[in-house]
């Protein structure tokens, strides 16, 4: 029976702790499987690091039309998935991702107001179907989040929009997850312990489910 890898993906607003996130998951899961490959969006390829560094570079100047943005991201996507997540996948390998196109749905369509038929026309014609097996939604309040990205040091383009940009995605996160199945909601504001705990305790109820292929 050939082996089948799982694509688990972080999401959250800036400043929610997506990288402990990562790391939690990264070290819980070692141990346990065979070939961890990390990802994030937009990047992950050379097309896709290109494009990383057209998007979050500062540009006040000269802003980037929305709809820019939205192919930028979808071309980075497939990239992505083309190169290294399914190939993973049919390998047997478990990929990690930093965002997926769950973000497209928050920032572009939430955040920028660009139309979910056409998102909706990109994600069939881009991805056609393909979907994370689990995501990981960590819950914090824009301001909060806001706050926190803020003090991280320099911000790229993204933090530097207006808390109310911030508000419209933390809504179209929800009302998105709302029609989701493959989405556990975590409570990012609590203590880092208490998150990394859920963590853990949503990843071995996963897998409890889905039991991971035994090794050789």
């Amino acid at each position: 029976m050939q082996k089948k890898g799982r694509f688990i993906v972080v999401e959250g607003l800036e400043g929610a702790g997506k990288s402990t996130a990562l790391n939690t998951i990264n070290q819980f899961l070692t141990p346990l499987v065979d070939g961890l490959i990390m990802t994030r969006e937009p990047g992950g390829t050379p097309v896709g690091e290109a494009i990383r560094r057209v998007i979050k570079e500062v540009a006040p100047i000269n802003p980037m039309d929305a709809r820019t943005e939205l192919l930028l991201l979808y071309a980075s996507r497939m990239e992505l998935v083309k190169q290294v997540i399914r190939p993973a996948l049919a390998s047997g390998s478990w990929v990690i991702g930093d965002r997926f196109e769950l973000s497209t749905w928050a920032y572009q369509g939430g955040g920028r107001q660009l139309s979910q038929e056409m998102i909706g026309q990109l994600s069939l014609f881009c991805l056609e179907g393909f979907e994370p097996d689990l995501i990981l939604f960590l819950d914090i309040d824009p301001e909060e989040g806001l706050e926190r990205a803020l003090k991280r040091g320099a911000p790229d383009r993204f933090e530097q929009e207006e808390l109310s940009f911030f508000t419209k995605v933390y809504r179209a996160y929800h009302e998105r997850i709302k029609a989701m199945k493959n989405v556990v909601v975590i409570e990012a504001g609590h203590s880092l312990v208490a998150v990394q705990c859920a963590i853990r305790e949503v990843l071995s109820a996963y897998i409890l489910q889905h039991p991971i292929d035994a090794r050789p």
